[in-house]
């Protein structure tokens, strides 16, 4: 007798397809409404950012070209894994090939190192500008600022290219495969594979320290700097306005390295897929979504600067 079960079939290279999220079709227009809204804001207010800083001198500063840089990356980072996911709420489940699953997987990943890699610049940019004013523009020069960013997504580039050859060099038994999860993560098509995965889950290990731990302990330091530094002033108003520069980083790092490190740094044993799930829809919509937003209406050199472009009113004096 035939097996004409798909998922055993083991004609053919195999392929993936993603557990749904539900089976209501009014819970699936929603998420589905849901979703491209939001997929629409972010893609709008990072543009915006991008925009604003590349048309005001004002902004051409190392702090902005750093937002600007990285709102790129935030709308390659939603774009990789949000059309897929809008593909995959309505109908039958829907098969990636392994090149397809391979080929979002390293892009997730490096837009995501990257991300995390330019979250750390931007603190160094502040510890710079806060505990060494009168340095800053030696040290940050344009071609200091244009050298980070490029080694920031050189170094994401090195990272992901081992992580996905090193996973998808992992045997898989079954032609269909179902991943428990919206999108190709590594974690989710390591455990589908019919081999020893100890090896390759200790790889995974390492590379999310080098990815959240060592950044965020270098973002820990400079903010200890920054706020010896900002406690020292003795104007009410230099603090304020020095705290008010690093407060908008600041909620997006939490932010950002507090879900990826939920997901990729918790022991195996005490975490859950559906959790793991759950915990990737904050970081993928959230830290794109709450970027723009924060620095938007926080941030007064922007907020003046859209004034202006908009409303053509002259930016307020900041004297």
């Amino acid at each position: 007798m035939v097996d004409r079960n798909p998922f055993f079939n083991k004609s053919g290279p195999p392929e993936f397809v993603f557990r749904v999220l539900t089976n209501v079709p009014e819970f699936q227009a929603i998420l589905f409404t849901l979703f491209f809204l939001l997929y629409l804001m972010i893609l709008c207010g990072n543009t915006t950012i991008i925009w604003v800083v590349c048309n005001h001198s004002s902004l051409h500063t190392p702090m902005y070209f750093f937002l600007g840089s990285l709102s790129f990356v935030e709308i390659c980072y939603i774009t990789d894994v949000v059309p897929l996911i809008l593909s995959n709420i309505f109908g039958d489940q829907k098969p990636i090939s392994l090149a397809g699953c391979g080929t979002q997987m390293f892009f997730f990943s490096v837009f995501g190192c990257t991300d995390c890699f330019l979250l750390t610049v931007m603190a160094y940019d502040r510890y710079v500008a806060i505990c060494h004013p009168l340095h800053y523009n030696l040290i940050m020069t344009q071609k200091l600022c244009v050298q980070m960013v490029i080694g920031s997504l050189s170094l994401a580039l090195l990272l992901s290219l081992e992580l996905t050859a090193f996973t998808f060099t992992l045997p898989f038994c079954r032609h269909r495969l179902e991943i428990n999860h919206f999108l190709c993560d590594v974690a989710p098509i390591m455990r589908l594979a019919c081999a020893d995965i100890h090896v390759n889950q200790a790889v995974l290990y390492v590379v999310s320290i080098l990815v959240l731990t060592v950044p965020f302990l270098l973002i820990f330091i400079s903010y200890v700097f920054i706020a010896s530094t900002i406690l020292r002033m003795h104007s009410a108003e230099g603090r304020q306005r020095a705290f008010s520069t690093c407060s908008s980083h600041l909620t997006v790092v939490l932010l950002q390295y507090g879900c990826c490190s939920l997901v990729y740094l918790r022991p195996r044993s005490s975490t859950s897929e559906d959790e793991d799930r759950q915990i990737a829809l904050v970081y993928i919509f959230g830290t794109p979504l709450l970027n723009p937003l924060i620095y938007t209406l926080r941030n007064k050199d922007i907020k003046d600067a859209l004034r202006n472009s908009f409303f053509h009113v002259p930016a307020s004096d900041t004297s």
